[in-house]
């Protein structure tokens, strides 16, 4: 489903449910199902964690930005959801962890992004309701338009948000501010959403931003990058013994190793760094 190979860069890799396309070691993902508002079918669920493991493990790739195909990024679950497989899909194991993750499958179509191991932004147009503003919480960083809405909207179902909120929300917002959108479902706008910190900023073109900042990252040493996000995402809130430890670990592994020195060689020589892939 992902063809990320040098060769193949500027093209665009069609699946049914998402679409991706990858140039200069930045891979962009767009929910495809812009008919749908990019509601979330049982199809997306199984193509977003694909698609996760295969930017995982290709280590060309060094930023991944996140969107909606059209004029939304994503209106939540898909009623199918509901009714043809029904809440019967949580049945059969889906509600278990899928091998070598936390996660469960639901979850897994937002957190699949968390675990990968660069740095994803999303870019947020339209709205981002329920399922669709979990998925966008997996992203390190969330570019909205002011007029984008926002929305926990899962009570409205008589549900709790259970696509990894639990794991994602708490790195961006206070629990008194979770529970609110939470226990009332209201809709917010982007303004809003980035005055409580649930986004990282308002830009004008969400897109255009994220894929300027993804391509500058990827210009970064990608040892440093990938160890920087592993640092903040096990660290953020754990004990301080076990933080500083991780931090010192990471940094002896990436300390002396060719693209760090490549780093200092090319600022000291003034000159665009050639890093190499792990």
């Amino acid at each position: 489903m992902i063809d990320s190979r040098p060769e193949q860069e500027g093209n665009i890799g069609m699946a049914d449910k998402l679409s991706i396309e990858t140039d200069d070691q930045v891979t962009i993902v767009r929910l495809n199902r812009p008919q749908k508002h990019n509601a979330i079918d049982m199809g997306m669920f199984e193509e977003i964690i694909e698609t996760g493991a295969a930017l995982a493990a290709d280590t060309s790739i060094r930023a991944v930005v996140l969107t909606g195909a059209g004029d939304h990024f994503c209106a939540g679950i898909d009623l199918s959801v509901f009714q043809g497989e029904g809440i019967g899909a949580a049945g059969g194991g889906r509600m278990d962890a899928i091998d070598g993750s936390p996660a469960n499958f639901f979850q897994k179509a937002a957190y699949a992004w968390r675990e990968l191991p660069v740095p994803v932004i999303a870019a947020i147009q339209g709205v981002a309701f329920g399922g669709g503003l979990q998925i966008a919480l997996g992203a390190d960083i969330r570019y909205a338009r002011a007029d984008a809405q926002f929305s926990v909207m899962e009570i409205k179902w008589g549900l709790i948000p259970d696509m990894a909120i639990s794991a994602t929300a708490h790195h961006v917002l206070p629990v008194d501010k979770a529970k609110e959108l939470a226990y009332s479902g209201r809709v917010i706008s982007g303004s809003e959403a980035e005055a409580i910190g649930l986004v990282t900023a308002i830009k004008d073109d969400p897109l255009a931003a994220a894929t300027a900042m993804a391509h500058e990252i990827a210009g970064r040493s990608p040892d440093a990058i990938r160890a920087t996000k592993k640092l903040f995402d096990e660290c953020w809130h754990s004990h301080t013994d076990l933080s500083l430890r991780l931090e010192a670990n990471l940094q002896t592994s990436i300390m002396g190793a060719p693209n760090q020195l490549e780093a200092v060689h090319a600022n000291l020589q003034k000159r665009k760094p050639e890093f190499s892939d792990n």
